[in-house]
């Protein structure tokens, strides 16, 4: 069967939750290896790859925040917090074969490379799996905002925002039992009906952009390939 992917380069929207798996905290390592074998198969499809990763199975700034804590320290520690999950999963990706580069908005040269656009450009090129870490480098930002910019900045093609669900619903199908799923809608109609797709700057910019974003269940193995081959997955904003 002759599989042609719909994109060219796509940019992964990881939430930090989405590392856990089953646990209360940290990283599933059975779910950062699916991920990672997920990913693997889109390379296999010549689909150039960026992930952004976020940190809240680690550290969530607005927590700390609402703790008493400084909200500029919190959501500091909280970019910290994307880091350790993006060098867990360059290390999943590279033990299965796939070239990977750590690029992170504050700059840690023992561990990652500073945020260069041009630079992260040249490793989608040449085949690497470029996983931007730290957000925008900028408290008061989210890894919403931060997955909106880099795929502007990179050219992606679309967004694929890996959530728990297997798409957006009218409300949260985990409390409701007779909530629908929405298969299209538009970035309007997000942000007037308040869904938790991503947060009103990112929806925002990707309006502003064109920029269209594919929400679908991360757990559901398969689901990203056959996003990146054109099937109906998921929930369409655009």
């Amino acid at each position: 069967m002759n599989e042609k992917p719909s994109f060219s380069r796509i940019l992964l929207k990881l939430s930090g939750e989405a590392l856990m798996g089953s646990l209360s905290y940290g990283i599933c390592e059975d779910t950062i290896k699916s991920i990672s074998q997920q990913i693997k198969e889109l390379r296999k499809l010549d689909i150039d790859v960026a992930v952004v990763i976020g940190g809240g199975n680690i550290f969530r700034g607005v927590k700390g925040a609402s703790m008493g804590m400084d909200r500029a320290s919190a959501d500091y520690m909280g970019m910290l917090a994307t880091v350790i999950n993006g060098l867990a999963l360059q290390d999943a990706l590279e033990k299965i074969g796939v070239q990977t580069r750590v690029i992170s908005a504050i700059e840690m040269r023992e561990i990652s490379e500073p945020y260069i656009r041009r630079r992260a450009l040249r490793h989608l090129e040449k085949g690497r799996v470029v996983i931007f870490v730290a957000g925008t480098g900028n408290p008061y930002f989210t890894t919403d905002t931060a997955a909106s910019l880099r795929a502007m900045e990179i050219g992606a093609d679309v967004i694929l925002k890996a959530t728990k669900v297997d798409g957006v619903y009218d409300k949260d199908p985990e409390i409701h039992s007779d909530a629908k799923k929405i298969n299209s809608i538009k970035y309007i109609e997000v942000l007037d009906k308040n869904l938790r797709v991503m947060d009103s700057t990112a929806i925002s910019m990707c309006m502003e952009n064109k920029m269209p974003i594919i929400v679908f269940n991360i757990k559901n193995y398969g689901d990203l390939k056959r996003i990146a081959l054109g099937e109906d997955v998921g929930t369409v904003v655009k």
